[in-house]
C-alpha cells in the first residue's frame, strides 16, 4: 500500500493509536479506512466494498445501515442531548430502557446498571461483588476466577479476567485475587478417549480443586461467557454449565454470565443464557444491545445482590460507583429502538431460520485441508487452521491473521484470533449473503493453504 501524504491514512498514522494493533507495522501499513456502509457491507475510502462478516467487532446485529437507529438518535438529542444518573436523576429513555432488560432477562433480575462498554460492565461487576462481600461481612471473600482463553474486557480488573496472554503481557496483569481455570475446548483439551462429558466432570473437578485449594472463604465470583467468543469460538462440551454450576452453588460462589456477544440473538436464543441452561447471579451486556450504533453496556444484578447494596449505601451514605455517560439518554434511546427491531421483525426467527445453512458452510470447510476443526452455534462460527489437521502452527506466525488478510482481498473483514478464523455476520443476513460469504472465505483459506505450503508450513 503506498501512503500519500496528507491522505486519511497519512493523518491516521500520524495521530491515532489503534487499539489491539501492531504499532510498529502501522507505521508503515496504515490503516483502511471505513467510509460507508449498506446492510452486511461497508465501503473503503477508495469504494471497495465489503462483506463484514464480523459484524464490525461481533456487535453490528443490524447492519451498517438501519435509519431507524439514525432517527432514534436525533429525536433524542433534539429534546435531551445528555444527562446523568448521579444523585437520584433520571432520563426517561434510561427508565424505559431499564425496565425492559428487567422484563426480557433470561432468570429473575432486579436492577440494571448502565455503563459505556462490556469492559466497564465487568468491571463493575468485580466492584459489586467485592462490595456485596464486605455488605455481607465477608471481606475474606474476594477472590475471582474466569477461564483460560476467556474474554472479559480490557480495563484493569476486567483486563484480568480475560486469559490471554496479550491481555496480560506488560500491562502488570493479572490483579491478585483473579485466577484462572482450566478453558473447556474439548478438542484441545480432552485426554484420549476421554468423552464431551467425562471432559466437562474434568473442568468441574479442576474448578472444585482451586476453590478448595484457595479456600471457598475466599472465592467470590465465576465469569463465564455463554460461548468463548474472542478466544476462538469455544462451544461448552456437554453438561458442562450444569456441572459447573453445581460447584459454584456447592461454595456459595456467584456466576457472571458475560453476554456482551452473546446476547440478543446470536446464539438462536435472545441470550446464551438461555442456550446453556445457566442460572446467574449477574449479566453483562453490551454490543448487540444497541447494534453498535452507539457506545452503551448493562449489567444486570439479582435482588439479593441489589438489597445487600442497598444496606451498604445506607450505612457508607452513598452508592460511591458511577459514570459520567451511565444511561445516557441518547445511547439508551437507540438502544430500546433496537430491541423494538429485534421485536417487531423478528430478528430472533430469522436467526433460527438461517443459521442452520450457516453453520452447514461451517461443517463444509471444516473439511477444508487448512482446517482441524469448525465450530459454531447460531450465528457465529470458528475455524481452527492447522498444518495437517491435528497439530498447531507456531503462533509467531500468525497463520490466522494472514487469512484474515487473504479475506480482505476477497472481499470480506473478519478476524483472526490466535489460531482461529472468526464469523459473526450481522444477524440481518440473508441465506444469499451467507453463500457469498462462504465462498469468499473458501477462496481466503485456499489462498492461506497455498501460502503456507510455500513458506514450507504444511505439506
Amino acid at each position: 500500500m503506498t501512503i500519500r501524504p496528507n491522505s486519511l491514512e497519512a493523518r491516521d498514522i500520524a495521530y491515532h493509536l489503534h487499539p489491539y494493533t501492531n504499532a510498529a507495522k502501522h507505521q508503515t501499513e496504515g490503516p483502511l479506512v471505513l467510509t460507508g456502509g449498506e446492510g452486511v457491507y461497508v465501503t473503503d475510502a477508495s469504494g471497495q466494498r465489503y462483506i463484514e462478516g464480523l459484524a464490525g467487532l461481533f456487535s453490528a446485529a443490524l447492519g451498517f445501515s438501519e435509519h431507524r437507529l439514525a432517527e432514534a438518535a436525533y429525536r433524542q438529542m433534539k429534546t435531551m442531548p445528555f444527562y446523568h444518573a448521579f444523585g437520584h436523576k433520571a432520563t426517561e429513555p434510561g427508565i424505559a430502557l431499564a425496565e425492559r432488560l428487567i422484563a426480557m432477562a433470561p432468570v429473575p433480575m432486579s436492577k440494571v446498571f448502565f455503563a459505556n462498554s462490556g469492559s466497564e460492565a465487568n468491571d463493575t461487576a468485580v466492584k459489586l461483588i467485592w462490595y456485596y462481600n464486605n455488605a455481607l461481612g465477608r471481606p475474606q471473600k474476594k477472590k475471582i476466577i474466569s477461564r483460560l482463553r476467556g474474554y472479559h474486557g480490557v480495563t484493569v480488573a476486567s483486563g484480568s479476567l480475560t486469559g490471554l496472554p496479550y491481555a496480560h503481557r506488560d500491562f502488570d496483569l493479572p490483579l491478585p485475587g483473579i485466577l484462572h481455570t482450566l478453558c473447556p475446548h474439548y478438542r484441545r483439551h480432552a485426554e484420549p478417549g476421554e468423552s464431551e462429558e467425562a471432559f466437562a466432570t474434568r473442568c468441574a473437578d479442576e474448578l472444585e480443586a482451586l476453590i478448595l485449594r484457595e479456600g471457598p472463604e475466599t472465592v467470590a465470583a465465576f465469569f463465564a461467557e455463554p460461548v468463548m467468543v474472542s478466544g476462538g469460538v469455544v462451544v461448552p462440551p456437554k453438561t458442562y454449565f450444569e456441572k459447573i454450576q453445581a460447584v459454584l452453588k456447592k461454595y456459595d460462589v456467584l456466576l457472571v454470565a458475560d453476554e456482551v456477544i452473546c446476547g440478543f440473538a446470536r446464539t438462536g436464543n435472545m441470550f446464551g443464557t438461555e442456550t446453556y441452561g445457566l442460572k446467574p447471579d449477574m449479566i453483562t451486556l453490551a454490543k448487540q444491545l444497541s447494534a453498535s450504533y452507539l457506545p452503551i453496556s448493562a449489567l444486570m444484578i439479582s435482588e439479593t445482590i441489589y438489597a445487600a447494596i442497598v444496606a451498604e449505601s445506607e450505612k457508607i451514605g452513598t452508592f460511591g460507583h458511577g459514570y459520567t455517560y451511565s444511561g445516557h439518554p441518547v445511547a439508551a434511546a437507540v438502544a430500546l429502538e433496537a430491541l423494538r427491531i429485534y421485536e417487531e421483525d423478528g430478528i430472533l426467527d430469522h436467526v433460527r431460520a438461517v443459521a442452520p445453512r450457516f453453520q452447514a458452510h461451517v461443517a463444509r470447510l471444516g473439511n477444508h485441508p487448512l482446517v482441524s476443526e469448525a465450530r459454531g452455534v447460531g450465528l457465529v462460527a470458528g475455524l481452527e487452521l492447522s498444518p495437517d489437521k491435528t497439530t498447531a502452527f507456531d503462533p509467531s506466525l500468525l497463520v490466522a491473521s494472514q487469512a484474515a488478510r487473504f479475506a480482505q482481498n476477497h472481499g470480506v473483514i473478519t478476524r483472526g484470533m490466535n489460531d482461529t478464523l472468526s464469523l459473526c455476520p450481522p444477524l440481518i443476513i440473508s441465506e444469499a449473503e451467507i453463500d457469498e460469504l462462504m465462498q469468499r472465505i473458501e477462496r481466503a483459506l485456499d489462498d492461506t493453504r497455498d501460502w503456507a505450503r510455500n513458506a514450507g508450513l504444511m505439506a
